[in-house]
């Protein structure tokens, strides 16, 4: 059984090379292009005022990726600031561009899901009455934990670091593309994005999914694959070990 991570390119190419090396058949399909901003002044802006901010808040490995690739040359992380990220890839992404480890805070390691709820449980001890806090994101977003911190005081500024879109499939894409539909039974699908379905619904419209399987890292994107009609969805903590084990679950 293959697996298809439809993670955009970069992500997807570090799971595929993840999965495997512990024995599994991945294949990447991104179905979701991560584009520039159409005006990068607000992420130059933003980089003049980063030292202001208490906090900085990484919505996911994408956000904090395009954020650091227009840094200002010479420019480091300010001491004072605190990174906040939403799971494992947006820490990892953090500390390739240089934040310390100290500066960041993530959810816990034994959360259930790492998403905003679970990165607001490590942020709902401190005083936010006040303090500055910029959201790094794409074009658009759930806004839940800028709502929260807004409610307890915080002063949200958001700037957009990268836009999403539709997939453009090349000639590879469009053969593993074919080949899932026509095989759905060997072929499972790993979504981390509920985005990335509608793509892929939207790609293909009028296929019929009820035979395809399924693999999704949060409630809310599995109950999107069930809303599209893959009959069979299975939900999975976004790491590693979960997800390796979900599958060998599923193929065994």
């Amino acid at each position: 059984m293959r697996v298809i991570v439809t993670r955009p390119a970069a992500q997807a190419a570090q799971w595929v090379q993840n999965l495997r090396e512990r024995g599994i058949d991945a294949l990447p399909l991104p179905l979701i292009d991560i584009v520039a901003p159409l005006d990068t002044a607000p992420l130059a802006q933003a980089w003049s005022q980063l030292p202001q901010q208490r906090l900085v808040v990484f919505v996911s490995p994408n956000a904090a990726e395009q954020f650091f690739a227009h840094r200002p040359a010479a420019c480091g992380w300010p001491d004072a600031v605190m990174a906040a990220s939403t799971g494992p890839g947006t820490t990892q992404a953090l500390q390739r561009a240089g934040v310390p480890a100290p500066a960041i805070i993530e959810p816990a390691g034994d959360a259930p899901q790492f998403d905003s709820e679970a990165l607001w449980a490590r942020l709902s001890a401190r005083d936010w009455s006040g303090a500055a806090v910029l959201v790094v994101r794409g074009d658009g977003g759930r806004d839940w934990l800028a709502d929260t911190l807004r409610g307890h005081g915080a002063q949200l500024s958001f700037v957009a670091a990268y836009r999403r879109a539709a997939p453009r499939f090349d000639a590879a894409a469009q053969a593993l593309l074919g080949d899932a539909m026509a095989r759905p039974a060997d072929h499972l699908w790993f979504f981390s994005s509920s985005e990335a379905i509608e793509h892929l619904v939207q790609a293909r419209a009028g296929h019929n999914w009820a035979a395809a399987r399924a693999l999704a890292t949060h409630p809310r994107i599995a109950e999107r694959a069930r809303a599209s009609g893959f009959g069979d969805v299975r939900e999975t903590r976004p790491t590693l070990d979960a997800v390796v084990a979900c599958i060998q679950s599923i193929t065994s």
